[in-house]
């Protein structure tokens, strides 16, 4: 629910939830990895064991990084803190990347329209009632310690995932209408499900090896982060990582669909943006993903830079916290009462200028938010009609909480009939200045209302976000092509289910209509009415008042073009580079000069061409197979 895109996206705002982390919130804390059992190590290939000679030990010239001990280089710049390395805990953007560079998944998306197409299934057919798939694995995937890829690969994970609470936690939703999972021989994969699912092309959930897998114990305890290279099967190696200072990849010559044109792929972690963008300017990165408006601004005539700026996948939330509660009952945390009353929270959304956020702390690089979805997924783009609007109206604000009985007394403030004023705290991420910005706005408006707001703005949201300890949140996902996943967050069955758990859920929201409907557009293949049921979810979250989507904020990213010679944006028309459904951008990308080395770790770059590329053909000319897909596009899963 969370990822490096202003806030999952999972999934980047985008709250990270451990262990089914919210990709909500953007650049959360540092999670510490605690690891139970650590598998053997596999017997690497030679050129796994070559990489890890490259970079064990040493330090490159910032003192951060080991050294590239390559040509080509390229140096992303990233904000968030990766949760977990492992699949099956990972929630946040940065996590999710890094897994869509490591592992295959059955299906990816064209990089031009997001379509489902083969990943490491090259083909799927389903039974004449939709009850089981039939999945036809490649032959030509390999894992990076030389042995094939299998369908008794992808059982296994979808089969630990069905029999152990830990190993759904990232990606549970996606299993849970599982029946039976099965691979009658190395090339056939049948997934038998208890009802309908129409996702079944949009499964993103990331096949791992078997044979370094079962090895593992407690699946809620390791984060894969102990021994390198990590075996996969993308088009990246994963060869190194040290928290919050990078994460190293090299291109993974055998991948099926061709090696990667860098020599080496780095995600560097920078906590300031200002800093990421110096260092973006000094050539010490090649690329930065979630500009302000001020710094795309300023790097707009910069030599040697070019500034993308898109239609986004995300959105931008004002969430409250609707009484935190577990499956059980059981209730928990420190929200304010006051916001269990609709009359409330729709007079605090009243007061809320969206029109204002979009022009005063986007600079007009977003668009006004309405509905759940963004309007980037058209089909799925839902807004309310003027009547139901929840309109900028501070009169009507005031009008409503006169009539929830909170009224002003001879200071100013709000107090209720307990005589306790109406104050309340807001999560704020520390690293975005958005939450900064809107947070001082909302003082100045819920203010003049008598309402007390105190924004606390800290480097790890997680924690507080997870025990239910808040009033309000920043909160923000980014929405995948397929909007299952994103919806699935907030159903009753997403929520832990003890107080002492840690659920799927984003803020808690538990609706028995939402359900309702979330269980019909699950099952339902014809797109034009799952669409319309899509819609009504999104009308029932808008009246139930928990959440007020702000705004759907442009991708602005830079990078260098002196040192990207091309890379490819998804979609293909006006589309992003950080955070896409797939591995297009850092697969695609061509260094600009054969040879030329990177300073510190940063890439070399030169004139970008963003849309296009041989890409694109690659992927068209794997063959597309029509099918409905799934995962929007979010940072958040953050």
């Amino acid at each position: 629910m969370i990822t490096t895109a202003p806030h999952l996206t999972r999934r980047p705002k985008g709250l990270p939830r451990p262990r089914r982390v919210l990709r909500l919130l953007v650049a959360s804390g540092i999670v510490a990895s605690a690891l139970a059992v650590v598998p053997p190590h596999p017997q690497a290939s030679a050129d796994a064991r070559a990489v890890t000679t490259e970079t064990d030990g040493k330090v490159g010239k910032d003192g951060k990084d080991g050294k590239d001990g390559a040509d080509n280089v390229l140096t992303v710049a990233v904000s968030q803190s990766v949760d977990s390395l492992s699949p099956f805990l990972a929630q946040r953007l940065v996590s999710t990347s890094v897994h869509r560079l490591v592992y295959e998944y059955l299906t990816n998306y064209d990089a031009k329209d997001a379509r489902p197409i083969p990943g490491l299934a090259t083909a799927w057919t389903p039974s004449a009632d939709k009850l089981t798939w039939t999945y036809t694995i490649r032959k030509n995937s390999t894992w990076s310690d030389g042995r094939p890829v299998t369908s008794a690969d992808a059982a296994w994970t979808f089969n630990k995932m069905m029999t152990d609470p830990n190993a759904a936690t990232a990606n549970g939703s996606f299993t849970a209408n599982f029946r039976k999972v099965t691979a009658p021989d190395p090339e056939t994969l049948v997934i038998e499900l208890k009802k309908p699912q129409s996702n079944m092309t949009a499964l993103d959930v990331p096949i791992v090896p078997k044979h370094v897998w079962e090895k593992v114990g407690d699946f809620s305890k390791f984060n894969n982060d102990k021994q390198f290279p990590v075996v996969g099967n993308g088009p990246f190696l994963l060869t190194d990582f040290k928290v919050d200072q990078y994460i190293r990849f090299r291109p993974n010559k055998t991948f099926w669909r061709g090696a990667p044109k860098f020599d080496e792929l780095v995600f560097r972690y920078y906590k300031d943006g200002d800093a990421a963008v110096a260092a973006l300017r000094k050539g010490e990165v090649s690329f930065v993903p979630n500009l302000t408006p001020a710094q795309a601004a300023a790097l707009e005539n910069a030599e040697n830079i070019k500034v993308n700026d898109a239609p986004g996948r995300r959105f931008f939330a004002l969430a409250t916290n609707p009484g935190a509660r577990a499956r059980n009952g059981g209730r928990f945390g420190s929200g304010h009462p006051a916001l269990l009353d609709p009359v409330v929270r729709k007079a605090l959304f009243h007061a809320v200028d969206r029109k204002t956020i979009v022009d005063k702390v986007f600079r007009g690089h977003a668009v006004e938010g309405e509905g759940y979805i963004p309007p980037r997924f058209g089909p799925y783009f839902w807004k309310p009609d003027t009547a139901r609007r929840i309109a900028y109206d501070p009169a009507m604000a005031a009008a409503l909480l006169d009539r929830a009985g909170y009224r002003k007394n001879s200071s100013g403030k709000r107090v209720g009939k307990d005589g306790k004023a109406l104050d309340f705290r807001i999560l704020c991420h520390a690293t975005d200045p958005n939450d900064k910005a809107i947070g001082k706005y909302l003082q100045e408006w819920w203010g003049a209302l008598g309402v007390g707001l105190k924004v606390d703005c800290l480097d790890n949201v997680s924690d507080p976000w997870l025990k239910g300890d808040y009033d309000l949140a920043f909160d923000g996902w980014s929405v995948n092509p397929d909007p299952d996943f994103v919806l699935s967050i907030h159903t009753c069955s997403a929520l832990p289910a003890t107080p002492r758990d840690t659920g799927a859920t984003d803020n808690f929201i538990c609706d028995k209509q939402f359900d309702e409907l979330y269980a019909q557009q699950a099952v339902e293949y014809d797109a034009t009415r799952r669409s319309a049921l899509v819609r009504q979810m999104q009308s029932r979250l808008y009246d139930t008042g928990f959440m007020n989507v702000m705004a759907y904020p442009n991708a602005l990213e830079a990078y260098r073009t002196d040192q990207i010679k091309s890379i490819t944006t998804m979609p293909e028309a006006a589309g992003n580079l950080y955070g896409q459904d797939g591995y297009w951008s850092w697969w695609s990308a061509e260094p600009a000069a054969a040879g030329g080395s990177s300073s510190g770790g940063g890439g070399s770059s030169a004139a970008v061409a963003i849309g296009i590329g041989v890409s694109v053909v690659l992927v068209i000319a794997v063959g597309v197979l029509t099918s409905r897909r799934r995962r929007a596009s979010a940072d958040d899963r953050e």
